[in-house]
């Protein structure tokens, strides 16, 4: 079965559309949100790390398993 028609969802029998000035506000509020995280990205700086660091082991009181020398 094909159809060209799109498909409605409701909530308790009644259904649920976004029409004419709604959908505008919705869509230039979408439009500016996608803007500002690119602006965002294209500002981030890239960091150097320094390399990798060091493994460092600890020993933390209260552990199950404590070493006793």
């Amino acid at each position: 079965m094909t159809t060209n028609n799109q498909l409605e969802l409701g909530f308790n029998g009644t259904q649920c559309r976004i029409h004419g000035r709604k959908r505008e506000t919705r869509m230039a509020r979408g439009q500016w949100w996608f803007a500002r995280m690119r602006e965002v990205v294209n500002q981030a700086m890239d960091l150097d790390g320094g390399g990798a660091g060091h493994p460092e082991q600890i020993w933390m009181p209260g552990a199950n398993r404590q070493f006793k020398a």
